[in-house]
């Protein structure tokens, strides 16, 4: 049992209870509290036979997957979490009870559900979703003595250019971004387009959707094993995390990569 420590820390009642429950129906349970991530993971290398239970919120679930499929081992063993903390839809949306006592009985009594995972050519993962909207914010690098001058002119250049707000809103700037979905073009540079949205399908696939503009009738959809997008210093958002810029990034669908413990 890894108890995240970001958990301790805001809710250390529901870590209790859960601890309750889980050493009550449990044979043997192994307690951790690691303090950091190097902590975190020799407890998952070390954990011999035991499965892994995670007592935290997305963000420790995603951290003890990364760690298992960075050393092989997520298919060993199935994975169960007891959600604790603000930041748990992601836990919610893959079948996992939102309770605490909820959650830690289906650590007991659940069964194991195979679970795709997103995989791209920097070793990062998706469990969820994966969008890359429209008007996410641009890096600057380089520290050259005329990156304020252009950082000033390109702005001036968006608000002599930009459409007029109309009743203060102002339309999101859409990126122009080249999408390949196994190798079949979804959309090219000459085309803005709004946002691109991924998540695995239950087929071993991923669905992918592109919209042009913000109207339903501009998108298209499809799925594939493999997306590939590439464009200029775009950000993404892997789950809840913001990644970026980068100017291209593959993503491989991995077909039952890990199992995950929900209620029967």
């Amino acid at each position: 049992m890894v108890i995240d420590p970001a958990a301790r820390a805001t809710d250390g009642e529901s870590v209790r209870i859960a601890k309750d429950v889980l050493c009550a129906g449990a044979v043997s349970v192994k307690i951790v509290f690691p303090e950091s991530a190097e902590e975190v993971e020799r407890a998952l290398a070390h954990r011999g036979r035991r499965h892994p239970v995670v007592l935290g919120d997305d963000a420790a679930l995603l951290r003890t997957i990364r760690v298992m499929h960075r050393d092989r081992s997520l298919g060993d063993a199935p994975v169960s979490l007891v959600p604790i903390g603000p930041r748990s839809a992601l836990a919610r949306a893959l079948g996992v009870p939102d309770g605490v006592p909820a959650a830690a009985r289906a650590v007991l009594d659940g069964i194991a559900r195979d679970l795709d995972l997103l995989v791209d050519d920097s070793g990062g993962i998706v469990l969820g979703a994966l969008s890359i909207p429209s008007g996410m914010p641009q890096a600057h690098s380089g520290a050259h003595w005329w990156t304020p001058v252009e950082k000033t002119a390109r702005s001036l250049v968006r608000t002599l250019t930009s459409p007029i707000p109309v009743n203060g809103y102002q339309p999101p700037r859409l990126q122009r971004l080249r999408v390949e979905a196994d190798g079949v073009l979804l959309a090219d540079l000459d085309e803005p387009v709004h946002e691109v949205s991924v998540r695995c399908a239950p087929t071993g696939l991923a669905e992918i959707s592109v919209r042009r503009t913000q109207h339903e009738a501009a998108q298209v959809s499809t799925r594939a094993r493999t997306i590939t997008v590439s464009g200029r210093d775009f950000r993404y958002r892997a789950d809840s995390a913001i990644t970026g810029p980068v100017r291209t990034r593959t993503w491989t669908v991995e077909p039952s990569a890990w199992r995950l413990t929900v209620p029967r």
